[in-house]
């Protein structure tokens, strides 16, 4: 699936805006086609899985090319190993899955102070991510001195969230997320922004009033969000 050329564009002044509605706009639209198209990639991914986890089922042997494919998700997904069963198939599926655009959204407008902090401007970090390699980001002003994180810098749009939906989809820290998300597939209900952000409470220090934030953000930019 080849990557639009948008994905790779620089990041726009976001403090050039002085109308309000018209910056949200701007930045809905900057930051959409890169989480839809990453959504489109894990969709595809999952779709596999799907299959292989029927041909389990069926007890038909898998190709070697299938066999690399598991390897290299249980790697992506920070899972010990390649499934060989088909509990195994499902864990891997809980991960393998989609972050509504909506979510990702909101949450990179909220960390990234709508695009204007220097981390998004300078490294395209929207979402306020760290890494833990010297050199590796940007050190943190405020950071305390035995502190060793920095807040992590990619290479562009598209290298950020596909990081940022890595993250979500394989930190201990989401497995509520995943959980409520993997709900919702067992029930046939659609997955929203609207019931996953529960499972975010590990995003933040400031706990259920982050969710609450997220949740009031979604609804005010609805119509943003959407267009």
């Amino acid at each position: 699936m080849p990557e639009p050329k948008q994905l790779a564009m620089p990041v726009p002044d976001f403090n050039a805006f002085e109308n309000v509605e018209e910056k949200k706009q701007a930045f809905f639209d900057y930051l959409r086609p890169a989480v839809e198209y990453h959504n489109q990639l894990i969709l595809h991914d999952r779709n596999m899985l799907q299959a292989i986890r029927q041909k389990m089922i069926d007890g038909q042997p898998l190709t070697q090319l299938q066999k690399r494919k598991l390897e290299k998700l249980s790697q992506t997904y920070k899972l010990a190993k390649a499934p060989t069963d088909i509990d195994s198939i499902n864990r891997l599926l809980r991960r393998v899955d989609i972050v509504p655009v909506e979510l990702v959204l909101v949450q990179a407008a909220n960390e990234s102070a709508w695009g204007t902090s220097r981390f998004a401007r300078q490294g395209y970090n929207f979402f306020g991510m760290w890494c833990f390699r010297k050199g590796c980001g940007f050190v943190p002003r405020q950071r305390e001195e035995d502190a060793g994180h920095e807040v992590a810098r990619f290479r562009d749009l598209s290298h950020a969230v596909q990081a940022y939906l890595t993250n979500i989809n394989s930190h201990y820290a989401y497995s509520e997320l995943r959980g409520i998300r993997a709900g919702l597939r067992r029930n046939q209900q659609t997955v929203t922004a609207e019931y996953l952000v529960e499972g975010l409470m590990g995003y933040s220090e400031r706990g259920q009033d982050y969710i609450d934030e997220l949740l009031q953000m979604i609804r005010v930019n609805r119509k943003y969000l959407n267009s």
